[in-house]
């Protein structure tokens, strides 16, 4: 195991109104205090009471997916929490990931592509 699951990602355009849509779909808690994420304007997280964590991310110009129109494809991107942030760098590289962005690096995450181009992070715990 390289990695445990943090969040899922969803992009839009007002986070904080997706993060309410969702409460009322699965109950939990928008935007309780965690140390892990910061939430303002461009983010905002839901807490289920099952334990999972989704959280919203505004996306400038965001264009709605349309199912199954390639043109407006899905739109989410996995985090996922390591201990040892340049340790999980080589091993998923090694496993097939592309290196996106390393330009937070020196705030503990890095983005990824997948072998598929879906976008994750890595992020350090």
């Amino acid at each position: 195991m390289i990695a445990e699951m943090q969040c899922v990602v969803l992009d839009c355009a007002d986070p904080t109104s997706l993060a309410a849509f969702y409460r009322s779909v699965l109950g939990g808690e928008v935007n309780r205090p965690d140390r892990r994420w910061s939430t303002g304007a461009r983010w905002a997280t839901l807490h289920t009471p099952a334990g999972s964590v989704l959280a919203f991310q505004r996306a400038e110009g965001h264009r709605p997916p349309r199912w199954p129109d390639p043109e407006h494809p899905q739109q989410l991107h996995l985090d996922f929490v390591v201990a040892d942030l340049d340790r999980a760098h080589g091993e998923v590289l090694a496993a097939g990931a592309t290196l996106l962005d390393e330009s937070r690096a020196a705030e503990g995450w890095r983005v990824y592509a997948d072998p598929a181009g879906h976008p994750f992070c890595l992020i350090c715990d």
